[in-house]
């Protein structure tokens, strides 16, 4: 890595530590400089304003996503679970909750709606991927595999985002599930678990 793209880096990770301890409206640029112990001539070099700087950031937990979905593909989880799991692996971490909250935002709604469309971008190759190994399985049974795992994704990323689901809502989630990949009956029953933890934490 060139010293110009290693320093670039290092800057980001910093403004992406402070996103997450104070939140993307209360840290300035100021901060990120003084943190980083930089000229601000330095800082605008590689990112020309704040919003650049955020943009950047996004693109870092996009990549760290991949990785986690990567682990997801190579670990030994059943199929379905290996699924929502890869749809998991696209979402913030608790840490990151802060940076989500400034990209759902309604004045952030074109960020938002690009980076919603860069994650189904990312994922879809994974989901295709545990889907073809869950026919290999006889776990699911379906064509038009692309189309399908882009619908629960988008359906997912819609009905669960806010938070503002009902215990009906999961459970035609679920039931869209199996139907779409062609699961038996109760195959991904555990789906209502996982949202149920998570609306408690």
């Amino acid at each position: 890595m060139k010293k110009g793209e290693k320093r670039k880096q290092e800057l980001l990770k910093i403004a992406y530590q402070l996103f997450i301890e104070k939140g993307y409206e209360n840290t300035s640029v100021d901060e990120i400089i003084a943190t980083a112990g930089i000229a601000k001539g330095t800082y605008y070099y590689y990112f020309p304003s704040k919003e650049a700087t955020l943009e950047a950031v996004i693109e870092l937990m996009i990549h760290e996503e991949v990785q986690r979905a990567k682990e997801v593909l190579q670990s030994s989880l059943p199929v379905s679970q290996k699924f929502i799991a890869v749809i998991a692996a696209f979402r913030p971490t608790e840490n990151e909750a802060g940076i989500a909250k400034t990209i759902d935002a309604t004045e952030n709604l074109l960020m938002h709606n690009r980076v919603n469309q860069r994650i189904t971008k990312e994922a879809i190759p994974f989901l295709v991927e545990v889907t073809k190994e869950g026919i290999e399985k006889k776990v699911f049974d379906c064509n038009h595999i692309e189309e399908r795992v882009k619908m629960l994704l988008i359906l997912g990323q819609q009905a669960f985002d806010e938070g503002k689901y009902t215990h009906k809502d999961v459970e035609v989630y679920i039931d869209i599930a199996e139907k779409t990949l062609g699961a038996k009956r109760g195959t991904m029953k555990f789906i209502g678990d996982i949202i149920a933890n998570r609306k408690k934490a």
